[in-house]
């Protein structure tokens, strides 16, 4: 097996000795999409990428139908769709971002506060990387609003930090954009999704390296 796949195994034995079978089969299955998602979206390429994110949004999908008022279920969901749209493109994305954005308003809808505010961020997200009207539905005021709302519920974590910094780089303001590309470097590494934490090191270090070049210009 994988190193990743044995860490995730010995992570789900041990959270079922604390959490009871519903509550453990949950949190399993959340771990699993987790870390299929972060090895699809880093690891693979081209064909073999793709063909991997569609069979990992069918497991996202089954899910969301077996717990349909699961917001973290639709989040992820939401997450896979957003990340398929980018590694395809075409006229396929728009279709798979329209898809992500369902899901995550969806999940914004039962639970604003999940996984600290994770819909906001990736919907944020969507809305700046999106094309606007009459394309797509991107809007940046939109996108300004969700990213900053996900940062007031998750003020230190890489994630928000990272996408608001990408956010206002895009919006050329570049000091502040470099302050909150700091502070996600800053953040705590998550313990259960190592391999997502370094690559997304990787992305603000580039981002920072861009935005460095800009303020010397």
């Amino acid at each position: 097996m994988k190193p990743i796949t044995v860490l995730f195994t010995s992570m789900a034995l041990a959270v079922t000795l604390y959490l009871s079978p519903a509550a453990a089969e949950e949190a399993s299955q959340l771990l699993s999409v987790q870390q299929r998602w972060a090895e699809v979206n880093y690891k693979l390429k081209e064909d073999e990428q793709l063909k991997a994110f569609e069979d990992l949004s069918a497991q996202a999908e089954k899910w969301v139908e077996q717990e349909p008022d699961n917001a973290e279920a639709h989040i992820w969901l939401g997450i896979i769709k957003s990340t398929q749209a980018g590694a395809e493109g075409g006229l396929g994305a728009l279709g798979l971002a329209k898809d992500a954005r369902k899901s995550l308003q969806k999940a914004l809808q039962l639970d604003p506060q999940a996984l600290q505010g994770s819909a906001y961020a990736s919907l944020g997200t969507l809305y700046y990387k999106v094309p606007g009207w009459p394309f797509g539905f991107g809007d940046d005021d939109k996108a300004s609003e969700l990213l900053q709302r996900a940062l007031e519920i998750n003020p230190d974590g890489i994630d928000p930090n990272y996408f608001y910094a990408d956010y206002l780089y895009e919006q050329d303001k570049y000091s502040e954009a470099k302050k909150y590309a700091e502070h996600a470097l800053a953040a705590d590494v998550r313990e259960q999704r190592p391999l997502a934490d370094a690559e997304r090191r990787k992305e603000v270090q580039a981002l920072l390296k861009k935005i460095n070049h800009e303020l010397k210009e």
